[in-house]
């Protein structure tokens, strides 16, 4: 009995062999006859060295040369308002008036009261020439003719501080004051702001901080005005770098004659900093970012393989690349600056090679690949928006 079931689990040991044999056999039959992946349609491009003037960016705010807040110094009711919003004004222009009827009032009075004290210090000056009186009396005369006058000054600023005339000559902004209206210190009345030239403050990091110079020339945008470039020059760098952000404060000089660029603005600013240099470029889309770093697929010839002694179709279907096919490898690069849709290519890459630009999605090594540059990805250093 033994001898039996030993007989029967060897057939079943050499049917289940047998089975598996023929199921692996068929798999592989399948594999070799599955078609192979065809060669892939990509857009490429020549690297090439370009002239690249090297420049700093950074996100400025628009600043006044000169802007306050006009307020009064002194309680007071407004008695007239010589402006409009939006005026431009000069230097002195008056443009409100505090009622001052009473000050000015005071203020006669305190005069009479110093001609007054400069007649008896006349009267005095002769009685004491014969001597009738003593030095004394003309001293005490003279100390109280200063302080009728300094009494008459003082009532005199008073009233002149009813007068609030403009600081500097600039644009006035909205006011909300009206005749009538009672004023207290320090409330405002009218904004103004010297808009001709104007400021833009921005910060750049302290390692670029070598790089930047007092003069050089600058560019900025503003996406109220998408389509112009408004010039400018840095004048003053800050003596200090922020301990909490490591950056430097840098302000700039702007022309602004049209009055388009206002304070509070944000700007893209771009500085040009050292000459010009000669750069490896490639259109942005050409970089295939990765947390391990940036790769680009570079175009080569494939490599001729020795023929096969099996010429059948199962082993060489009608879609195989054939030989002097292009192939890709995946490489990797040190990026640099960017500036429009141009990125400069650091290490890597050498002049003159061929760059897959899109398609990069379905590509590995080796893959086979058919160049189509009917369609090519954007590659101006200044680019300008398509809208209208």
């Amino acid at each position: 009995m033994t001898k039996r079931m030993l007989i029967m689990l060897g057939a079943v040991v050499v049917l289940i062999a047998l089975l598996a044999l023929g199921f692996f056999l068929h798999i592989k039959k399948l594999i070799a006859s599955a078609p192979k992946q065809g060669a892939q349609t990509i857009s490429a491009t020549t690297i090439k060295k370009v002239e690249w003037q090297p420049h700093l960016s950074s996100v400025g705010t628009m600043v006044a040369v000169r802007g306050v807040d006009v307020t009064t110094e002194i309680a007071g009711l407004v008695r007239t308002i010589n402006f409009k919003s939006g005026d431009d004004v000069k230097a002195g222009q008056l443009l409100v008036q505090l009622n001052a009827d009473s000050d000015i009032a005071q203020l006669r009075s305190l005069e009479a009261n110093a001609e007054l004290s400069a007649s008896v210090l006349a009267r005095d000056k002769q009685q004491f020439a014969v001597q009738a009186i003593s030095q004394a009396q003309i001293d005490s005369d003279q100390a109280d003719l200063k302080s009728k006058r300094a009494l008459a000054a003082q009532q005199s600023a008073t009233v002149d501080k009813k007068t609030i005339r403009a600081p500097f000559a600039g644009k006035l902004g909205i006011t909300t004051v009206n005749p009538g209206q009672y004023l207290n210190p320090g409330d405002k009345i009218v904004t103004l702001q010297t808009i001709d030239p104007i400021y833009v403050d921005f910060f750049i990091p302290q390692k670029q901080l070598g790089g930047l110079l007092v003069g050089q020339v600058l560019n900025l945008t503003n996406d109220a005005y998408a389509n112009t470039a408004f010039a400018g020059k840095v004048t003053a760098i800050s003596s200090k770098v922020d301990p909490a952000t490591r950056n430097v404060q840098v302000e700039a000089t702007v022309a602004n004659t049209k009055r388009q660029l206002l304070p509070g603005m944000f700007a893209n600013v771009n500085v040009e900093v050292g000459g010009k240099k000669m750069y490896l470029t490639l259109p942005q889309t050409a970089i295939t970012y990765n947390p391990y770093g940036s790769t680009v697929f570079v175009i080569k010839p494939a490599e001729k393989k020795p023929a096969s002694k099996d010429s059948s179709a199962a082993s060489n279907p009608p879609n195989a690349p054939k030989e002097g096919d292009l192939v890709v490898q995946q490489v990797f690069v040190t990026t640099g600056e960017t500036r429009g849709d141009q990125v400069a290519v650091l290490t890597g890459l050498e002049e003159g090679q061929r760059v897959v630009t899109s398609g990069q999605l379905k590509l590995k090594n080796g893959t086979a690949v058919v160049i189509n540059n009917t369609v090519q990805p954007l590659d101006n250093p200044s680019p300008t928006p398509q809208e209208h």
